[in-house]
């Protein structure tokens, strides 16, 4: 009995220091590689927000500026791809433009900037050429909604509804998502009202929710103003939204759109994100690369 009892004892120990072994292990992998693979995707707000000729800017175009956040995000999503071993690339980018313009030379620009990295592709080479292939596509995506001009509007309430957990979230990477917008959201073919609640966000709105003084936040919580809410399940994302550019008319506008964002965002689940405004890009850039590289 004595030496079955030894016999069990050894087996438990070694069964214990097996397991401990393996998870120490782990840890020190999840320390050397966190987060190793990364799926990046950009969602642009093509609506007249862009034009140069609605909303001029004497200091820089806000088109320009959107080429500048686009750099920043492209030379940190290279940074981290230098940073990794060949053999654990498993890296993607992506653009998003919603709904899809009809736009036959911008949906063509759309599908050459989605591009996926992996130890039978990836070439120092190939890095090197992706900002300078990446600003030169999205230099040409915004020539030819300028050009084109309808200015449709962007549909990010229902992108988020309907397309986000599917086109932007795999379990298999650290998931992020870009927004590049002024923080309004208007479609003319996703427009509801619940009570206080609304798939879009106007000046026009903001106003009319008497939103446009010093009581706005009393009345933003008493009201339980903010976006209608369709889903809980993106725990899995992490959101920067870059360019708000609220009208001047109203100083508390810009506060209001934030508050606006950041409802949402918690309320769909999100754990990390962060709402910048519209800043110059060299003001931003390390923002930008330091939210993709996870060094917030």
């Amino acid at each position: 009995m004595r030496i079955h009892f030894y016999i069990v004892v050894i087996f438990v120990l070694f069964t214990f220091s097996c397991t401990n072994n393996e998870n120490s292990q782990k840890v020190r992998a999840a320390k050397i590689y966190p987060n190793s693979n990364i799926n990046l995707s950009i969602f642009i707000d093509l609506s007249d927000r862009i034009s140069p000729t609605v909303h001029p800017n004497p200091t820089m175009e806000f088109y320009k500026r959107d080429l500048g956040y686009l750099n920043s995000i492209i030379v940190g999503f290279k940074q981290h791809l230098e940073k990794k071993k060949v053999r654990l690339i498993n890296d993607r980018i992506q653009l998003f433009i919603d709904p899809t313009p009809e736009n036959i030379e911008i949906n063509n620009i759309i599908n050459s900037l989605r591009l996926s990295f992996d130890k039978n592709n990836i070439s120092q080479g190939k890095l090197d050429s992706l900002p300078i292939i990446y600003n030169e596509l999205t230099s040409k995506l915004y020539d030819q909604a300028i050009k084109d001009g309808k200015y449709i509007g962007s549909d990010i309430w229902g992108f988020f509804k309907e397309k986000v957990k599917d086109y932007c979230v795999s379990n298999q990477h650290r998931n992020i998502l870009v927004i590049l917008t002024d923080g309004y959201v208007y479609h003319k073919d996703n427009i509801l009202d619940v009570a206080n609640r609304s798939s879009y966000l106007t000046t026009k709105k903001i106003s009319q929710l008497n939103l446009n003084n010093s009581n706005w936040e009393n009345v933003f919580n008493q009201k339980d103003i903010g976006f209608i809410t369709k889903r809980n399940d993106l725990e899995n994302l992490e959101v920067l939204v870059l360019g708000i550019n609220p009208y001047k008319t109203n100083p508390f506008e810009l506060d209001v759109i934030k508050t606006y964002w950041t409802k949402w965002f918690k309320e769909m689940g999100i754990n990390k994100f962060a709402i910048k405004s519209a800043d110059l890009p060299s003001n931003l850039d390390e923002v930008i690369r330091n939210f993709i590289l996870n060094n917030n």
